[in-house]
């Protein structure tokens, strides 16, 4: 069970935190990040065309708000998420890597 400590009541106005733009194959990443101790929450947005450029191998929960993403395994097996799903993955358990042709905005917590 994750633990949440030392987090008193706090309510986030995403678009009061700037965006940092990060790294892709193709298109763009722009993330909207809070750190609540060892707990990183991130409203993200990957602009039409996006493509990862790396396997990531960190823990996630994440929802899509908005677009479509495809969500590839590194065993092969490809996901696609539309508004209101989730995949959920634990650290070192299955590296991932994900497109948005679209575009999507994502709710990330890791």
């Amino acid at each position: 069970m994750m633990r949440i400590e030392n987090l008193p009541f706090h309510t986030t106005r995403w678009d009061d935190i700037s965006p940092t733009e990060h790294s892709a194959e193709a298109g763009q990443a722009f993330w909207r990040t809070q750190m609540f101790g060892d707990v990183r929450v991130r409203m993200v947005e990957y602009t039409p065309g996006y493509i990862s450029d790396h396997w990531c191998k960190k823990g996630h929960i994440l929802l899509v708000l908005e677009g479509e993403l495809i969500t590839e395994l590194e065993d092969g097996r490809m996901f696609t998420l539309t508004p209101g799903m989730s995949y959920q993955v634990a650290d070192q358990a299955e590296a991932h890597r994900s497109r948005a042709p679209q575009g999507a905005k994502l709710f990330i917590v890791d």
